[in-house]
């Protein structure tokens, strides 16, 4: 039987509290299973978020966090190819990744090719995934299209601005401060908007000829993102992706003082309707265009060994950081 370390928590409560080392016996992998021998998992604000027991009514305690991350197959089941062993993989939608060792679906595992190192083959999941499922096929935004996304300075922001460039739809990124000025309008963005200097809905109106924006990408909720909504155009859709507020958008005054189509956004739920040849196939986009440099991800900010865990939450929750902290083997 294998033996290896894993991150738990027992109880909801702040990640610095609650989570606990501990070492797990594992049995061998079933048919369809493989074992993987993590190397590098990102620290994301929605690994942190169920910690503190956002989302409590589906989460089965103890639980291991951790959504994404990059491994190397180290066992395999009965069914599923020895040559796999060895091989870098993403060990997704199964286990949590904060653990040495990770079991998965061999249908689900997804190869990761050469060129891509370990750090940016670990943040391939929740952020550009998202990006590239909400700008491809849920707005499948086109040129002509104006775009407005708040948060735009996050890992998410940045690789949709690269989308929007790809694309040829028009974004107008909108920050609280201009750290990410300079960088966003180099990824793509064709405007800024600095809420801590200037209002937003003139600001959007102004750049919009008073039309007002095509769709709008919501990471924050809450007043921002009622904010965000007013800056539509009739028939314009609004898109909730996240709560980085912790507060919900108010539905309520969108639907009353706006004509526009609003909506979510969940991964989860593209998850749950998606087969795995979809999911590989998908995923063989999104690396083509991270592997040509026709997307490019944030190189680490730094890095920790897995027992480091709580010094890593710190340096992950610090304000200003710039790129991922990483946990290691």
């Amino acid at each position: 039987m294998l033996k290896a370390g894993q991150i738990r928590y027992h109880t909801f409560g702040e990640p610095e509290q609650v989570l606990r080392w501990e070492r797990m016996t594992l049995a061998p992998p079933a048919a369809g299973e493989m074992l993987v021998r993590m190397k590098a998992r990102p620290i994301n604000p929605s690994d942190l978020i169920p910690i503190r027991g956002s989302y409590a009514h589906r989460i089965a305690l103890p639980a291991v966090p951790g959504y994404e991350g990059v491994g190397i197959v180290e066992e395999v089941g009965p069914d599923v190819p020895k040559e796999l062993v060895g091989r870098r993989v993403l060990p997704l939608r199964g286990e949590g990744t904060w653990q040495e060792v990770v079991r998965t679906s061999a249908a689900l595992a997804v190869p990761v090719p050469d060129e891509l190192g370990d750090a940016t083959a670990a943040q391939l999941y929740i952020n550009p995934l998202t990006a590239w499922l909400v700008c491809t096929e849920v707005l499948a935004l086109k040129p002509g299209d104006i775009v407005l996304v708040n948060a735009a300075g996050s890992s998410l922001g940045r690789v949709i601005a690269q989308l929007a460039k790809l694309r040829g739809f028009r974004l107008i990124a909108v920050i609280r401060n201009r750290v990410h000025t300079k960088e966003l309008l180099r990824l793509g963005a064709a405007h800024i908007v600095h809420t801590a200097e200037a209002d937003l809905y003139p600001s959007v109106m102004e750049l919009t000829k008073g039309r007002g924006a095509t769709a709008a990408i919501d990471a924050i909720g809450g007043p921002e993102g009622t904010k965000l909504a007013r800056c539509l155009q009739p028939g314009g859709t609004y898109l909730s992706i996240g709560l980085l507020s912790r507060v919900p958008v108010d539905w309520a005054a969108i639907a009353r003082e706006t004509q526009v189509r609003a909506t979510l956004f969940h991964l989860r739920h593209w998850l749950a309707r998606t087969t795995a040849p979809v999911w590989q196939d998908t995923f063989r986009r999104l690396i083509s265009a991270v592997a040509d440099s026709r997307l490019q991800l944030p190189p680490a900010a730094a890095a920790y060994p897995l027992a480091e865990f709580r010094e890593a939450v710190r340096a992950a929750e610090r304000p200003g950081r710039s790129g991922k902290i990483l946990l290691t083997d």
